[in-house]
């Protein structure tokens, strides 16, 4: 169980995100969606415990400043959206860094560690890849490789901060599926913040709709893409139509031409 009480967080005193308030049951899956600069991704970070903040975020009711940072990385897996990636390791080896927080003092990786980082990676589609320098991976595969390292830390709550920027529309609905699935499955929590709206009420249980740090709409995908609410905060020309589904897509509307 993950909860937000009145978290408040930014940098050097000025706030980003102000006042959010959200319960995240285990094993469900909440995407923060909003407009460029609406404090999404402060707000990821403050739960990953990599920005100060006021207000609490409880794990099972504990606070997190309580856990330690490898206690915390053992129970909360963070993806930042533009990482910044190790000079001279191949994939394989930056995927098993993730299972640093499970090793004990001064000990290597071992026989399992290595099945886990080979499981993920064809999960992920990497295995062609395994040897291949970070470096020469494009940006699609660099992103797979992040978040690669963070399945393999095999922790309860994933926090994944725009898991499909650089993705083509097949490798993000594998990438997602595969995330779904570790939630259903395996009881994972998900937490991620996404600038596709339809894949955001595909995928997730909830949506919490931030605006210039704060909340202005949460609930389930039907009651937050309205597309007069989005209108509003994304100062944009859209309908929300019923997809095959029965989620929410959410339709650009060009300016009538001149």
């Amino acid at each position: 169980m993950l909860e937000l009480v009145g978290v408040t967080a930014g940098y050097r005193g000025r706030p980003v995100v102000s006042e959010v308030s959200v319960a995240v049951p285990r094993g469900s899956w909440l995407a923060i969606i909003g407009p460029n600069g609406a404090g999404k991704s402060t707000l990821l970070k403050s739960i990953a415990g990599l920005v100060p903040h006021s207000g609490s975020v409880l794990l099972d009711g504990r606070p997190v400043q309580q856990l330690s940072a490898r206690e915390r990385a053992q129970v909360m897996g963070y993806s930042p959206q533009t990482p910044l990636l190790p000079e001279g390791l191949s994939v394989t080896a930056y995927a098993l860094l993730g299972r640093t927080p499970h090793l004990g003092t001064l000990a290597r990786e071992g026989p399992r560690d290595l099945a886990v980082v080979e499981q993920v990676l064809a999960r992920l589609d990497l295995s062609s890849m395994a040897r291949r320098l970070l470096r020469t991976l494009s940006g699609g595969e660099r992103q797979r490789a992040v978040l690669a390292r963070v399945l393999a830390q095999q922790t309860g709550i994933l926090l994944l901060d725009e898991p499909t920027t650089g993705l083509d529309i097949g490798h993000a609905q594998a990438l997602l599926e595969l995330v779904d699935r570790l939630r259903t499955e395996d009881g994972t929590t998900v937490v991620t913040t996404l600038h596709d709206l339809t894949l955001a009420g595909q995928y997730a249980d909830r949506l919490l709709l931030l605006d210039r740090g704060s909340v202005v709409a949460s609930g389930d995908s039907a009651s937050v893409l309205n597309a007069s609410v989005l209108a509003q905060h994304y100062d944009a020309r859209l309908s929300v139509i019923e997809g095959p589904d029965g989620s929410p897509v959410v339709v650009p509307q060009r300016h009538p031409p001149k």
